[in-house]
């Protein structure tokens, strides 16, 4: 046996096949981040809806997060917000968004979807002035 070999013995050392699997009660505890994901193996519950928000202070944000961490997805009209605080509600939102694992996608000129991950968003907008 090689030193290469002996030293890769120490250091990463080959277990057994039966030392690798997982019990059923061990494969229960992984997290959700550590168990394969299936595509499309999420299921969009029956009663989601879209909660609907045109907030006027930064206040009203607390809220838009609450309905999103209860897994529903928030269409945010930001034009009655005033300028200097339509970007921190976008800040906060995003926080709020990565926490729960979702997305968050421009929908219209200020216009903003904030989506849980249960609810998966698909397609683009283009924001372009050209028409066909």
């Amino acid at each position: 046996m090689g030193i290469g070999k002996k030293l890769k013995d120490f250091i990463a050392p080959v277990e057994s096949e039966e030392e690798l699997e997982l019990t059923e009660e061990e494969s229960k505890s992984l997290s959700r981040y550590e168990k394969p994901q299936v595509e499309g193996a999420s299921k969009i519950a029956a009663n989601s809806n879209i909660v609907l928000f045109e907030p006027r202070n930064f206040d009203e944000a607390e809220e838009i997060g609450f309905h999103i961490k209860q897994k529903r997805a928030c269409a945010v009209n930001l034009h009655r917000m005033p300028n200097e605080y339509r970007q921190r509600i976008i800040d906060f939102l995003s926080g709020v968004v990565f926490g729960v694992d979702g997305s968050i996608k421009k929908i219209g000129e200020n216009v903003i979807l904030c989506a849980p991950r249960t609810m998966p968003v698909s397609g683009e907008i283009s924001f372009n002035d050209e028409q066909y």
